[in-house]
């Protein structure tokens, strides 16, 4: 919407009328127990502190000692107990609260049903009579509360809730926050006695439930940054979520590329799309009339999106699908491969040559042809998980049995992991940590950055903090944890902020992580923190919702070793009001921060990157326990990628492309690096190589060079010698990059791009988008 239009009287009625209404925030998590009154009483308490006028009524605190001490001076107003089956229920008494009249209302139980004959049948109509007479609520739900969540959580954990709200209570909050809770935790609260009937949670149910919440919330945040971005001017794809556009037609192999695409979604957690481009003027023949039909049930039964759209002449083709594209924030196109030769390419035109001049920030995927040869080779849309056989009586070789008593003598793993600085990781360590020292544990705080955040350095309670190292570099003397001094002192546990922090040049360690591995290997535990942004292969999705390079990263593999990995949830909105207040950085830094990394459309996208990367986290786990299916589907098929770098710095961004998409497929992958058998690398060109190599081999991938002939250049011999080296590991994806040169060079890249895929039909190719680091 243009900002200088003139609202119309409707938009000034609605406008208006907000202004009278209250606030509604609803916290949600995956079960009861999981802390979300905990977090609302205390945010009521900060409120409160703030000057703000709160009160509480109908919260059940269930005796759980740490969110009865957060009820302490908040005021209570009475509310109606009545009983139901011999079990006490809480109503609101609206006619008090009105009375009262205050500016916040917390309330427990989203998804309660109020007494026969109360004024209202649900506390969703109670609260949202409470919004219209101005008073804001915060309240809690749990995810299999909401109707269109039950069936499925149903269906999957057999856990089903008493009473749900509609579908979208959700998307009328005013904020939405995740508080996310591990299996584990939970498995322990259950064992402590805090959350009643632990009976009822297995691990399994509560890993699905907490994938559910993940990513239901996920989808949520991505609505709004849909909606921010288009109030922005902003077009394309953002970087914190995949969207995937199938471009087919009613022919045999449409129903091919959809499932293909069905596939890529899947193991993605993306949004599938599908698009095909009829002339109005011609009329279907009988044999595409039953494949238009056909095609249409697969779309509902896979969950696409099927849209027809009218074509007028084949050279308009990639116009219209790039438009379509970026108004739909697509994230990668996926199509067949061309048929054509190379006289029909050069006489009628190609697609696949016009797509890859005409997109930026849009991947290209064309699906191998390879049924002539393998018969059909798509997964069928309804998927079951795989059932795997038992190893129970595999006798453990050398090699396994050391591995197996490394893990038995390792310290357990623990990582709090955030969208951006300040959302409260550091708190909820400290909060563990204390909570450990209570119970007999021996906890050191290994390392701690409170940045001057008074709540943080609150937190620190009883906890014994280690001093730090003192290192002299280059005439200053700096500090570091005393890691050696950990290893001495063989606490339980040790608290350990930044992980990704690099220590100062001349250390033992490079790295934090590696600092916190070798603790690990000594037996003791670890928790720790991090920020999405630190993950090696988001660090190009982050330079594209940021515009900002993260220097300091952790390879992916950190995070998957970790036993438990827990997402601190905060809004957008609460962030950047925690910035102005100064509970993040310095005075000083607040506006740059503001204006900068801490824009709202950056924290929203950071936000959904993180919810999306712990949901896959989660289903990893899940698969790995054997016990349940992945909520994304099993892949079948053996899958072996093969990614063609240069010299360019596109060639990082293609090897974390590379390996995200070999984890997602748990397939083996390959790095190739063409080089002319003539050519002897320079100083520079040794050193790029052995950056490169040190990339693959940190994300566990194979580094390869390879020779290429002498009498011919890579324009013409390249293609066919990458193609036969991909076939001889059996590769069945083949990633490249869009060219980035201008002029001659282009020419010839582009011309070598063609012939790398005339060669390659019966493989899957990947062609890696270039794009504008702010995703513009």
């Amino acid at each position: 919407m243009d900002p200088f239009r003139r609202k119309s009287p409707e938009e000034l009625l609605r406008s208006i009328s907000k202004l009278h209404q209250g606030r509604l925030k609803v916290y949600i998590g995956a079960v009861s127990g999981s802390g979300k009154t905990y977090h609302m009483l205390r945010e009521g308490q900060t409120l409160r502190l703030q000057g703000i006028d709160v009160v509480i009524c109908a919260v059940s605190t269930m005796q759980r000692p740490e969110t009865v001490e957060q009820v302490r001076d908040l005021e209570r107003v009475p509310s109606i107990h009545w009983m139901e089956d011999g079990v006490e229920k809480k109503d609101l008494d609206l006619d008090l609260l009105v009375q009262r009249n205050p500016e916040v209302v917390l309330v427990d139980g989203l998804a309660h049903r109020n007494r026969k004959g109360a004024r209202h049948a649900a506390r969703l109509d109670d609260i949202r009579f409470l919004l219209s007479c101005g008073i804001s609520v915060i309240t809690t739900v749990n995810v299999y509360e909401l109707e269109d969540v039950q069936d499925i959580a149903s269906k999957l954990t057999g856990i089903k809730a008493s009473h749900t709200v509609p579908a979208d209570t959700l998307e009328s909050a005013d904020e939405v926050v995740l508080i996310d809770v591990t299996p584990e935790t939970m498995l322990e609260r259950a064992q402590g006695g805090l959350l009643g009937d632990g009976s009822l949670w297995k691990q399994g149910n509560l890993a699905v439930l907490r994938e559910l919440t993940l990513r239901l919330v996920a989808e949520g945040v991505s609505h709004s940054l849909e909606r921010y971005r288009k109030e922005q001017g902003l077009v394309g794809p953002s970087g914190a979520d995949e969207r995937i556009l199938v471009s087919t037609q009613y022919h045999w192999n449409g129903s091919i590329y959809m499932r293909r695409g069905q596939q890529i979604a899947k193991r993605l957690n993306g949004e599938l799309l599908a698009v095909t481009f009829v002339k109005p003027e011609v009329e279907l023949t009988k044999e595409q009339a039953a494949f238009k039909r056909s095609m249409a049930k697969l779309a509902v039964r896979i969950g696409a999106k099927l849209e027809e759209l009218p074509l007028r002449s084949r050279r308009e083709l990639a116009d219209m699908l790039v438009q379509y594209a970026l108004e739909h924030h697509v994230t990668r196109i996926v199509l067949g491969h061309s048929k054509q030769t190379r006289m029909q390419e050069l006489w009628q035109g190609s697609i696949i040559q016009d797509l890859l001049k005409k997109t930026r920030g849009i991947d290209i995927f064309m699906v191998a042809d390879r049924a002539e040869h393998d018969g059909e080779r798509i997964i069928p849309a309804r998927l079951h998980p795989l059932r795997l056989p038992s190893e129970s009586f595999h006798r453990l070789n050398e090699q396994e049995l050391d591995q197996k008593i490394e893990q038995v003598k390792r310290g357990r793993f623990k990582v709090y992991i955030g969208a951006a600085p300040g959302v409260g990781k550091t708190y909820a360590m400290l909060r563990e940590g204390n909570d450990l020292l209570k119970k007999g544990l021996t906890v050191l705080v290994g390392l701690l950055e409170t940045h001057g955040r008074k709540d943080t350095l609150s937190q620190v309670g009883n906890l014994e903090a280690l001093p730090r190292k003192r290192v002299d570099y280059k005439g200053s003397r700096l500090e570091e944890m005393d890691t050696d001094e950990i290893l001495r002192r063989r606490p339980d546990v040790v608290l350990v902020d930044e992980l990704a922090h690099t220590n100062v040049p001349g250390s033992k360690r490079k790295k934090r992580y590696e600092d916190v591995q070798d603790i690990l290997s000594a037996g003791i535990s670890v928790i720790t923190t991090v920020n999405v942004q630190h993950l090696e292969s988001l660090n190009d999705a982050v330079e594209q919702i940021t515009g900002v390079r993260v220097r300091e990263t952790i390879p992916d593999h950190i995070l998957q070793s970790a036993d438990e990995v827990q997402l601190v949830d905060v809004t957008p909105e609460s962030l950047r009001q925690r910035m102005k207040d100064g509970n993040i950085y310095a005075k000083e830094k607040i506006h740059q921060a503001l204006s900068h990394f801490f824009k709202t459309g950056n924290l929203i996208a950071l936000r959904e990157l993180a919810l999306r990367e712990i949901a896959d986290d989660v289903d990893e786990r899940l698969e790995s326990w054997q016990r349940s299916g992945s909520l994304r589907g099993p892949w079948r098929r053996e899958e072996i990628i093969y990614v063609v770098v240069g010299r360019g710095p596109q060639a990082e961004r293609l090897i974390r492309r590379g390996f995200r998409i070999a984890h997602r497929l748990k397939a083996a992958w390959y790095v190739a690096f063409p080089l002319e058998s003539h050519h002897s690398p320079s100083h520079d060109e040794e050193q790029r190589l052995t950056a490169l190599q040190t990339l693959t081999e940190r994300l566990g991938g194979t580094f390869t060079m390879l020779p290429l002939p002498i009498k011919r250049g890579p324009a013409c011999a390249c293609s066919g010698r990458l193609v036969a080296a991909a076939d001889e590991v059996k590769a069945t994806q083949f990633i490249i990059g869009q060219p980035q040169m201008a002029g001659w060079k282009l020419f010839a890249r582009r011309k070598w791009i063609r012939r790398l895929l005339r060669f390659s039909r019966h493989m899957d190719v990947l062609v890696v988008a270039d794009y504008d680091p702010r995703g513009n």
